[in-house]
């Protein structure tokens, strides 16, 4: 199956199934002050879970675009050095709020990988969760009871809280989960060591690909657990896994998702893929960095220096060095390889297609900017002759960040390759006193007003006359910035002060001899 059908295929198994197919939800999160980004399926009903939200539809499947490069919920180093680990991929989905629970989701779990994928029964292994004494709670055997009627005893596996009890936080819905597991190895491989031995191992054939959540419990405050009045289902199922496993390779990689990406890349540069690891490690990164960028600006997240845009900015310089130092790109390419992620997504998420000119432009813009630095800041690594410790000095590591614009994970990857660490501890102290730096030149400070001449009225005559002979009724003393300057307040002034949209006016106070420029205006009609 192409990727595209297999997408279809879910949607309509759980339409069958009497599921309203929803649209995903923005991977850029605007308000939600706990996420910067949606890094799971279930982020867009977490009102629903609450019970905030009205309920309108209680069966419900998507396919949810996901990121996963911060807070507890990171990928990116993994990101190319293995085989199923992304910052940007989709999640598939089936939700039940208080409807069916867990014999109909594992029942229709296992009907829609045997009957409609056609997965061997013989390559899967489930999980169920061996319950916790701290908890008081026991073994999930109304979840095991169901999967022993569809699969050999032996492949059921217990679990523990770590893997097999999600919680959406400290507090909140919560529930033990189910765990579907593929060995795709060879038979040769299966026969040395059972599939059952390399589950929740990071092993990279034998992998988790649909986790289904049992929320019926709450946790409260002080750590106890109540039954929730009504039960809820949450799945979650990688979908770039499933095309994996559907398509008989061993590299998400390797699917439709990415290869047309990859070739595309390998069109640019003289390169091939599969020859080299350096390089192919470049080319799966470019590949999925782009679709991280590429849909967060659909979304409506620039790259920036701040929140979620800096991390949009840190992914892209990511790529950028990848291409640079392994693929000899030493011009603007990523933003070329946007049409061909148009191509083979746009159907699905539209909103690439109607954004494709700009996340081009912003793309493009970004490269130029970084590759004026990115030569001299990689050059100075190069040049840089360490000590028996092989430890980059705090400094040098700040100064590649102020100075060139190197996220300092940027830094600590090109130094993991070169076998060196870093001062972190020093990098951080300068970076803290950078922050207060900044913090404190945007500080205004003002002094108190200094009353000259009490119960005047202050009048503005500059619809009339554009000079005047005044008298200051007071003034205060402001530092912004570090720059001195002065408030006066007039008892009559020609001065417009900025504001509806026009600017205000400039001149000059004389005093006796002295002559002194007017270069600011306030919106108080006499105050300059």
């Amino acid at each position: 199956m192409k990727s595209s059908q297999i997408r279809q295929e879910f949607i309509n198994f759980f339409k069958n199934k009497n599921h309203e197919a929803v649209d995903s939800a923005p991977m850029v999160i605007k308000n939600d002050p706990t996420l910067m980004f949606t890094n799971a399926g279930m982020n867009q009903f977490k009102d629903l879970f609450l019970g905030h939200s009205e309920v309108i539809n209680k069966r419900v499947c998507d396919t949810q675009k996901c990121l996963r490069v911060s807070g507890k919920h990171n990928d990116l180093d993994e990101v190319g050095y293995d085989t199923y680990h992304h910052t940007m991929f989709e999640m598939l989905g089936n939700w039940s709020f208080g409807d069916y629970f867990k014999k109909e989701s594992i029942n229709w779990a296992w009907e829609l990988l045997t009957e409609v994928y056609k997965i061997q029964k013989d390559r899967m292994y489930v999980t169920v969760f061996e319950g916790c004494e701290l908890d008081k709670i026991s073994r999930d055997n109304e979840a095991a009871d169901v999967w022993a009627e569809l699969i050999d005893s032996e492949r059921i596996i217990n679990g523990n809280k770590k893997d097999n009890f999600w919680e959406m936080g400290e507090v909140g819905p919560c529930g033990p989960c189910s765990e579907i597991h593929i060995d795709i190895r060879p038979d040769s491989e299966r026969k040395k060591i059972d599939g059952k031995q390399l589950v929740n191992k990071d092993h990279p054939q034998v992998i988790e690909v649909w986790n289904l959540v049992f929320m019926q419990y709450l946790r409260k405050s002080d750590g106890s657990l109540q039954e929730l009045p009504q039960k809820h289902v949450d799945t979650g199922m990688g979908f770039e896994r499933l095309c994996m496993v559907l398509q008989g390779v061993t590299s998400n990689y390797d699917t439709d998702i990415f290869q047309p990406l990859i070739d595309k890349i390998v069109s640019s540069c003289p390169f091939s893929y599969g020859s080299d690891e350096k390089i192919d490690i470049a080319m799966r990164v470019i590949a999925d960095h782009l679709r991280a960028i590429a849909f967060s600006i659909a979304d409506g997240q620039l790259p920036s220096n701040t929140g979620a845009g800096y991390v949009i900015r840190r992914i892209l310089r990511r790529a950028v060095r990848y291409g640079f130092t392994y693929l000899g790109f030493k011009n603007p390419f990523i933003y070329s390889l946007v049409n061909q992620l148009v191509l083979e997504m746009g159907n699905q998420f539209p909103e690439l297609k109607k954004q494709q000119s700009l996340i081009e432009k912003v793309i493009k813009e970004e490269e130029q900017s970084f590759l004026k630095t990115l030569e001299k800041g990689i050059e100075k690594l190069d040049q840089l002759t360490l000590e028996s410790s092989n430890c980059i000095p705090g400094g040098l590591a700040f100064e590649l960040y102020d100075t060139y614009g190197f996220p300092i994970d940027l830094t600590q990857l090109i130094a993991n390759e070169k076998g060196w660490n870093i001062d972190l501890e020093a990098f951080e102290k300068l970076l803290l006193e950078q922050k207060d730096r900044s913090r404190k030149a945007t500080l205004i400070q003002t002094q108190d007003w200094i009353e000259l001449k009490k119960g005047i009225k202050e009048e503005f005559v500059g619809y009339d006359q554009t000079k005047i002979k005044s008298i200051i009724t007071k003034y205060r003393k402001v530092n912004r910035k570090g720059d001195e300057f002065y408030q006066l307040i007039f008892d009559k002034t020609p001065f417009y002060p900025e504001g509806g949209g026009q600017v205000g006016d400039n001149g000059f106070l004389t005093f006796s001899d002295e002559k002194i420029e007017v270069f600011d205006t306030k919106k108080e009609n006499n105050q300059i």
